[in-house]
């Protein structure tokens, strides 16, 4: 792609190890919908048509974040075009399994943010050199010690996207519908570098299950590594598994011991039935809004796709609406950035319940 070419995204980040964790709560599926705006974009995936989840990332994830939805049309007479026109031109469709492997050209991008990670020594074959799976790629190994004017105008570009030393930085561009999505990933500004440009589809119509909060039967919210340690520990031959809430105990020692549990799993398998409770404590749940009685089936399959958004969140935000659709929210906690503040975003899955 042309340096001077208008481009709809281009979005930059000296450490792209909690962009890649974001993408990875949803990678369960390769074919994701990507949707751009300019206060961030979110990527989308489904499953059986039964199945959705969401990544929210938001514009200050990034170093840099710049939109400009103009660069998608060919001329300005098209400038009069409508809303929905301007969406098909910021939306499109990607391999997410690609990107996570272009993302991981460095083996950096498992690597939770702030833990510490040993210096990879750049070889002059470059056997991790693959863009990765479907998508085009190409790997530019740079040593520091050229002083040709080539390598040296290449740097001084790198220094303005990337701070040096503080992990693996990522530039990504994307130039409008027909185009690839670019990825520029560097260990360094002075060290090894990967172009990776990865094909992108039209968008296609998907799923669409939108939850109702004013019809929600069930609220709440719990710390992820109670829902996390639960899930992780059924069997995988687990079927099905019912989500039972009831209304939190009145006050009250002795009421509050001989009242049901505010949340119940009840997971049913080949092997017989499992069923974990948790307790009507604020130190387990942090709030719980149940009027009555509720219970809906899913299939564990589908529920344990948030096993990988769980093992990065903070917090769950558990709902379910009068028809039992089902919404899982993940707050995706983020390191801090300089001024002290944190760039937060989060994960959402919707499922749809089993038919008794």
């Amino acid at each position: 792609m042309a340096e001077d070419q208008p481009r709809v995204l281009t979005a930059s980040v000296h450490d792209f190890r909690y962009f890649a964790a974001l993408l990875r709560g949803v990678n369960f599926a390769n074919r994701a919908s990507v949707s751009i705006a300019a206060d961030g974009f979110t990527v989308s995936v489904e499953e059986a048509r039964c199945l959705t989840a969401t990544a929210f990332i938001f514009s200050h994830v990034f170093d840099e974040y710049v939109y400009n939805p103009d660069a998608a049309r060919p001329s300005q007479s098209q400038a009069s075009q409508d809303d929905d026109d301007e969406l098909t031109a910021t939306a499109f469709e990607i391999p997410l399994g690609t990107l996570m492997e272009c993302l991981n050209i460095f083996g950096t991008a498992g690597l939770a943010p702030g833990t510490s990670q040993k210096k990879k020594k750049a070889h002059g074959d470059g056997d991790d050199s693959d863009g990765g799976g479907g998508g085009r790629g190409k790997a530019d190994r740079k040593g520091k010690g050229r002083a040709d004017a080539d390598d040296a105008g290449g740097n001084a570009r790198l220094d303005q996207w990337f701070a040096p030393g503080k992990g693996t930085g990522m530039r990504m561009s994307y130039a409008g519908p027909g185009h690839p999505l670019t990825l520029l990933v560097a260990e360094e500004s002075g060290g090894p570098t990967a172009t990776c440009e990865i094909t992108t589809w039209d968008p296609e119509p998907r799923l669409e299950l939108a939850f109702d909060s004013d019809a929600a039967v069930l609220k709440i919210i719990l710390k992820s590594s109670w829902l996390r340690d639960a899930l992780s520990e059924l069997d995988n031959n687990t079927e099905r598994i019912t989500i039972i809430g009831n209304p939190p105990a009145p006050p009250g020692r002795a009421a509050r011991s001989k009242a049901p549990p505010c949340l119940r799993l009840r997971a049913v398998g080949p092997y017989g039935t499992t069923e974990m409770d948790y307790p009507n404590d604020r130190e387990v749940l942090e709030t719980c809004e149940c009027a009555q009685p509720v219970s809906f089936t899913y299939r564990f399959q589908h529920v344990s796709r948030a096993l990988r958004a769980l093992q990065s969140s903070l917090k769950t935000s558990l709902r379910i609406d009068d028809e039992g659709l089902l919404s899982l929210q993940f707050m995706m906690p983020a390191p801090r950035k300089a001024g002290g503040r944190r760039s937060e975003a989060f994960i959402e899955f919707w499922c749809l319940p089993l038919e008794e």
